[in-house]
């Protein structure tokens, strides 16, 4: 049976193997101990220990380490360590050497609510710094590669088109057509009251060609699109694929980044176009079906009322959209470091912060259009 701790141990019992993993720090300290204290090591006489999947490991760790393994010999329990770093393993015959006590590691001092903000507040102006330091470097390698374009991958962009793209196509759809309902059923409620049916072909074709459209496929390429691109590139950091493409003298901008973007901002305006074509078939039936609206009434009405420009405005924002998208997940999954835990951080990390900007970059658009009464 395999046990969980906390994230910092995995315990297989039926190998006699207990692997150590993430953070052996002072800062994650306390937490280690509650972990090592659930362990229920009785019926064991064996135990291989390995450090394969520690990420950092400092004194105040190593000092816990010694201590728990001279409980296991006090407990008759035979302890091997295997697959430690040469630092780690340094580490720790120092801590046994000099016989540190308990008293010798520093307290982690805690930081007041104040104090917790400005780490916070820190911490997030340096990530915002590195992907700003991420963009300039995918803007001078695309200028790069604009000036020799045997080295663009075609291929690579033609793969993301196909599977951001053309594999997108039935879940967009389906989605769309749904939202299509429920807006015209919300809207058909309200104007069926005052005798106006006929103007859900209105707030109809204006929502979805302006905002529902280009949004909601943001969203759904944001989750599935960003989060498979920084899962891709994280799983090549961790087995160490990035750095062969570095040896090789193939930069990963080129083979792996770049082809993304392209292929994204190139696909996205394409599937907002789908997602609205959907999106106002779906209205259409719910207006036929509760409003008494025609297909006829409904389409010709629609070429009428609805302006050109509600469509251009809504295929404009597609690029923006892509681009975030692209390289948030791709920043994501090239900040993934250490463990598959990581990956899964960096991951829910790409999804989360695209959608938000997404969210961001709508309502600046919203305001601007406003102030410029398009």
């Amino acid at each position: 049976m395999t046990i969980l701790t906390d994230g910092f141990l995995k315990l297989d019992a039926p190998k006699k193997q207990l692997m150590l993993q993430g953070e052996w720090t002072l800062a994650n300290i306390a937490k280690i101990k509650c972990a090592l204290e659930k362990l229920s090591l009785q019926s064991l006489t064996n135990l291989m220990i390995d450090g394969s999947a520690i990420t950092k490991m400092d004194s105040a760790a190593a000092w816990l380490i010694t201590q728990y393994l001279l409980s296991f010999q006090n407990k008759k329990i035979i302890v091997h360590l295997q697959n430690f770093s040469e630092q780690q393993q340094k580490l720790i015959a120092l801590v046994k050497e000099n016989n540190f006590s308990q008293s010798d590691i520093p307290k982690v001092k805690k930081l007041n609510w104040i104090a917790q903000v400005g780490f916070s507040t820190v911490e997030k102006l340096k990530e915002m710094y590195a992907f700003l330091s991420f963009a300039g470097m995918l803007t001078l390698e695309s200028l790069r590669i604009s000036r020799y374009p045997r080295h663009v991958r075609w291929r690579a962009i033609v793969s993301t088109i196909d599977k951001t793209g053309y594999q997108a196509l039935p879940i967009i759809a389906l989605l769309s057509f749904m939202i299509g309902v429920v807006i015209s059923y919300q809207m058909g409620n309200q104007l069926r009251n005052y005798g106006a049916n006929v103007f859900i072909v209105n707030l109809l074709g204006l929502s979805v060609l302006r905002e529902f459209g280009p949004l909601l496929t943001a969203i759904m390429v944001a989750g599935r699109t960003g989060s498979a691109f920084a899962a891709q590139l994280g799983i090549m950091k961790v087995n160490q694929e990035i750095d062969a493409l570095n040896t090789m003298g193939v930069t990963p901008a080129e083979l792996l980044l770049l082809p993304r973007l392209a292929g994204l901002i190139i696909i996205l305006p394409l599937l907002t176009m789908w997602s609205d074509v959907f999106g106002i078939i779906g209205g259409m039936v719910m207006a036929n079906n509760m409003l008494d609206v025609t297909w006829y009434d409904f389409l010709q009405r629609f070429q009428h009322e609805i302006p050109l420009r509600a469509l251009i405005i809504g295929l404009g924002k597609a690029p923006v959209f892509a681009l975030l998208i692209g390289s948030i997940g791709c920043f994501q999954g090239m900040r993934v470091a250490g463990s598959a835990e990581s990956v899964g951080y960096h991951t829910t990390r790409s999804v989360v912060l695209a959608i938000f900007f997404i969210i961001i970059i709508d309502a600046i658009f919203s305001v601007v259009f406003s102030k410029f009464k398009l």
